[in-house]
């Protein structure tokens, strides 16, 4: 049986060349802090110094710094290296204190260790980056694409292009041979540089480095033939699906035997992702529950003094794949509606208590929620969980709704920073709800959580929306 070779994972060319001048960074920094601090070259700093560069270089490939940046940003690329020290630094911290060696370093030693390193990682991808936008400004290193297909992705691509001037990329046009009424679909103000035939000729002829294919996916008898009429040309082809593009969930490459699959609808957590989220949240929560404690007794004795009820409200809910799973919260109304007709909460419901309406507003009422999360039926961030009676009536009026079901629930996550919490009173809330969840499963990273948690203390607690 031989491999399969449909599909091969996409790299970056550089990606060695940054690993080793990543790891050439950390090692001079610290010859710098310790020339420059004055601490001897111990076996703990050995211990040290490894851990670090091992941490960093694997949670580097968890935050994908080593993807290609040539379709990125660097704003992007130096936020996902810092990150990655920063989770290396945190390693080093629990592993000196784990195993009681945190008195053999020197404290000032390794913050200008750590400082240098930012500085370091920052510096010589700076000089790098500099480097080759000079050189695209100048001409050189540029790659010459076309848009085969006059379609919404199409615009859509075009438009990243043009508004991503580090990518090196020069745009020579768009090429269809449809009439002119079913071009551009929702957008008017582009022009045709020719027929398809054209842009094939002028791939063989080597004016185009990098061809988009973006016609119509019905159309796949005229793409084989492009692709085959492309055969003999030495241009990179890229084919941008037309249908479900902005719906394909952490789509990848698959293999069943010699066969390769495309997934369009799938968890991102699985394999290690798993079992790097569920320490996450078990990490988090924990910290969290015993910084909190004091705070939930007392919100607990002051809703069972003020109203009649049980303290905890729990709620059935959606998890993990749909599975029903019980929410634990503060109690915040008169009742507790738990029934296949649920009421959403409205600004002034009578239902709601006064100590309610404040803990709803800061969303105090949810703090029970991360013993949900220790016990594996939520994440620290993920979708908001809906009552099941909204799950159903919601499921057959917005498109894709139930892949927010992909995700455990989350205390909070990126609709709820984005301000779409709260009453969900028009569907083209819940339809933007939606869209910020599905976005947070497509391209959910350890980054993406840990500045969702930060934005979510700044920002996230208090929303006018919520009653």
């Amino acid at each position: 049986m031989t491999s399969s070779r449909t599909f091969k994972p996409s790299g970056s060319s550089d990606a060695n060349f940054y690993r080793l001048f990543d790891i050439f960074a950390l090692f001079l920094a610290f010859q710098c802090s310790a020339l420059f601090y004055g601490f001897e070259l111990t076996p703990f700093y050995m211990v040290a110094i490894l851990s670090v560069a091992l941490s960093y270089m694997y949670s580097a490939e968890l935050f994908s710094t080593y993807r290609s940046w040539r379709a990125g940003k660097f704003k992007t690329m130096v936020l996902c290296a810092w990150g990655s020290l920063a989770v290396a630094f945190t390693f080093l911290f629990f592993v000196s204190f784990a195993f009681k060696f945190t008195d053999d370093f020197s404290r000032i030693g390794l913050g200008l260790w750590f400082l240098l390193s930012v500085t370091f990682l920052y510096a010589w991808r700076l000089v790098v980056h500099a480097y080759k936008r000079n050189r695209r400004k100048l001409g050189m290193n540029l790659r010459n694409v076309a848009i085969i297909g006059a379609t919404e992705s199409a615009v859509y691509l075009y438009d990243e292009i043009t508004k991503n001037d580090e990518l090196g990329f020069k745009f020579l046009g768009f090429y269809d041979d449809r009439k002119p009424e079913r071009l551009f679909e929702n957008s008017k103000k582009h022009e045709l540089e020719g027929k398809i035939q054209h842009a094939v000729d002028a791939a063989r002829s080597g004016e185009i480095s990098v061809l988009y294919i973006a016609l119509p996916m019905k159309a796949d008898k005229r793409i084989a033939e492009i692709l085959s009429q492309l055969g003999d040309t030495t241009v990179d082809v890229h084919i941008i699906p037309d249908f479900l593009l902005s719906n394909l969930i952490h789509a990848r490459i698959e293999h069943v035997g010699d066969v390769d699959t495309l997934s369009v609808f799938e968890s991102p957590f699985i394999g290690a992702r798993e079992f790097i989220k569920r320490t996450e949240d078990i990490v988090v929560a924990s910290i969290i529950l015993l910084l909190i404690s004091p705070i939930l007794i007392a919100i607990a004795v002051a809703v069972k003094f003020t109203s009649k009820g049980p303290v905890i409200f729990k709620q059935d809910r959606y998890g993990l794949d749909g599975r029903r799973i019980k929410v634990w919260k503060f109690r915040s109304m008169t009742v507790t509606e738990n029934s296949d007709v649920v009421t959403q909460a409205t600004k002034n419901d009578a239902r709601i208590t006064p100590l309610g309406g404040f803990l709803r507003r800061t969303s105090l009422d949810e703090l029970p929620q991360f013993i949900n999360v220790l016990k594996g039926d939520m994440s620290i961030v993920g979708p908001r969980p809906h009552a099941v009676a909204h799950n159903e009536e919601y499921r057959k009026k917005v498109d894709f709704y139930m892949f927010r079901h992909k995700a455990k629930p989350g205390i909070t996550g990126w609709a709820q920073i984005n301000g779409w919490r709260g009453e969900t009173d028009t569907l083209n809330k819940m339809e933007k709800r939606v869209e910020f969840d599905l976005h947070y499963i497509k391209h959910w990273s350890l980054w993406l959580d840990v500045k969702i948690i930060f934005m979510t203390i700044f920002k996230g607690f208090k929303n006018d929306n919520a009653y």
